[in-house]
């Protein structure tokens, strides 16, 4: 079983920047397939970004592309979550999830294949 805690939101101006932690607890880290989503009120859940085992493989929801990087250290436990040209449509709360049951390589592009949810960072982009 994983736990994970997310830190880092917060407001931010348009055009800012915040990087987002997620601190896993349990022995078998590098065994889940990280990813992040977040949600605005009244909006699904998006798929933000997504992260192998061995951090060789990364993927990005298209709002986010070329604005977001997506990192792991698997030897401390951690995922990070680089967000750059910040916009308003970025206000979301932040949830960093795990996978288990994934190859290597391999990506979980889907919210079903994340088992393991933290609570939530909130990411307020405005003036």
């Amino acid at each position: 079983q994983v736990q994970l805690i997310e830190s880092g939101g917060g407001l931010v101006q348009p055009g800012g920047s915040l990087r987002l932690s997620c601190a896993a607890s349990g022995r078998s880290f590098s065994s889940y397939a990280m990813g992040w989503f977040r949600q605005a009120p009244g909006k699904e859940r998006e798929f933000v970004a997504g992260i192998s085992r061995s951090g060789g493989n990364t993927l990005y929801g298209d709002s986010v592309k070329g604005r977001f990087t997506m990192s792991r250290d698997n030897a401390n436990n951690l995922v990070y979550l680089a967000m750059n040209s910040l916009k308003p449509a970025d206000t979301a709360v932040y949830y960093c999830a795990a996978a288990p049951d994934f190859w290597l390589e391999e990506i979980a592009p889907r919210g079903p294949d994340y088992v393991y949810w933290g609570q939530g960072t909130q990411v307020t982009v405005s003036s």
